[in-house]
């Protein structure tokens, strides 16, 4: 095993994490020999650091835990081909007109949408809006909205383009790891899951959403944010306990960590810049 850092470490070795993350890269559908090199990877590498830490915290087993930071390594593979600037229009254009952005938002507000077609129904409704907003609904720019509202669908295409070349790396896909990869946007497939794979997928949410919120490139070009605030994190992932969708038994293990100071230097990397006093205190007190 080899290790990043001393602290939230990486299981697997440097090797097969470079080999994973050119997963990500996706050839650029209107330039030939172009490949698009995938968006913010080392969210992935941090993410998959956190999650690490809080499985074993929780106590899953190191065998476990390893596959598991394969699979949040790669939790974002449905985005791959992301289209920064593209990206960026369409998923502005929405926030400022309160249009949901992911799929049990878009089905709790139009629940006549059938399950799984949210993408088609975003474009009916709002295919001229965009229009005349500068934004054509190009084949590419659906690809960008399918990476949000149809993400079951476009991380199964890709996971089926790269099997072989998982394969080829020794590693044994499993299909919890696809399920885990799905919970954010789609607990319901979660719902007869085994009580471990629920609680991965719990901490792949909580230290996802704790990383992005965080990540100081990832506010700007996705979450269209001018600043990070550890209490903004914290406020987000304890809305995301009361719906239900991560439990308490992750939130305090993710807290006892962050009050440790486990992620003091995933969050700095994510951040760009050192961590304020205050904000350290912020940290330490997480378990008070």
């Amino acid at each position: 095993m080899t290790s990043t850092a001393s602290r939230a470490p990486l299981l697997i070795s440097k090797a097969l994490v470079a080999r994973l993350l050119r997963l990500y890269d996706y050839p650029h559908p209107m330039v030939p020999r172009r490949i698009i090199r995938g968006y913010d990877r080392p969210h992935a590498v941090r993410t998959a650091r956190m999650c690490a830490a809080v499985a074993a915290a929780l106590g899953h087993d190191s065998a476990r835990v390893r596959q598991y930071q394969i699979a949040c390594v790669l939790h974002d593979l449905g985005r791959a081909g992301l289209d920064r600037v593209l990206f960026g229009k369409i998923w502005s254009w929405a926030k400022a007109h309160g249009i949901p952005t992911r799929p049990r938002e878009w089905r709790a507000l139009h629940p006549e949408t059938a399950y799984g077609r949210e993408t088609e129904a975003f474009l009916r409704r709002y295919r001229d809006d965009l229009d005349a907003a500068g934004i054509p609904m190009t084949a590419w720019a659906k690809e960008q909205v399918e990476m949000r509202l149809g993400y079951s669908r476009r991380l199964s295409r890709r996971l089926r383009a790269v099997r072989g070349e998982i394969k080829q790396l020794g590693v044994r896909w499993e299909s919890w790891m696809q399920r885990v990869m799905l919970y954010y946007y789609y607990p319901e497939k979660l719902a007869d899951a085994p009580a471990w794979v629920k609680q991965l997928a719990e901490v792949l949410v909580a230290c996802e959403q704790f990383e992005a919120y965080s990540n100081q490139q990832r506010g700007r070009d996705y979450y269209v944010r001018k600043k990070e605030t550890l209490a903004d994190a914290f406020a987000y992932l304890e809305t995301l306990q009361r719906e239900g969708i991560v439990s308490q038994a992750v939130m305090t293990a993710l807290r006892k960590l962050a009050a440790a100071g486990e992620f003091d230097r995933v969050l700095e990397e994510a951040r760009g810049g050192r961590l304020s006093p205050g904000e350290r205190r912020f940290l330490r007190q997480m378990e008070c």
